[in-house]
């Protein structure tokens, strides 16, 4: 597994978000990773093993996920800061996501 994963949820569904495309870049928008939820909203192998001490950013590509499925979004895409304190620790970041909101929080 990686040390970084994400799980996106569709709460205007009530079920995951399929489909939709993240990015993991590093400070200074260098692209470390990238990937797609599977049917389970999920991307489990999402960057390396290991990350050095530092902040970086998860993009989700909101916009194209709601077009997709026919709905009209504020969020066109949804970027989450984050900071990595301990290069031995995983970093679980998911994304609880409707149209017109999100939220996130540190997982596990």
């Amino acid at each position: 597994m990686s040390q970084i994963t994400t799980h996106v949820l569709d709460a205007a569904v009530g079920g995951p978000a399929r489909g939709v495309g993240v990015a993991l870049t590093a400070a200074g928008g260098v692209e470390i990773a990238s990937g797609v939820t599977d049917e389970a909203g999920r991307i489990s192998d999402l960057g390396p093993d290991r990350l050095e001490e530092g902040e970086y950013r998860l993009t989700f590509a909101t916009g194209k996920y709601f077009a997709r499925t026919g709905r009209a979004t504020f969020y066109p895409v949804v970027s989450i800061d984050f900071s990595v304190a301990d290069d031995g620790q995983h970093y679980h970041v998911p994304l609880l996501l409707s149209p017109f909101a999100y939220s996130t929080y540190r997982g596990n």
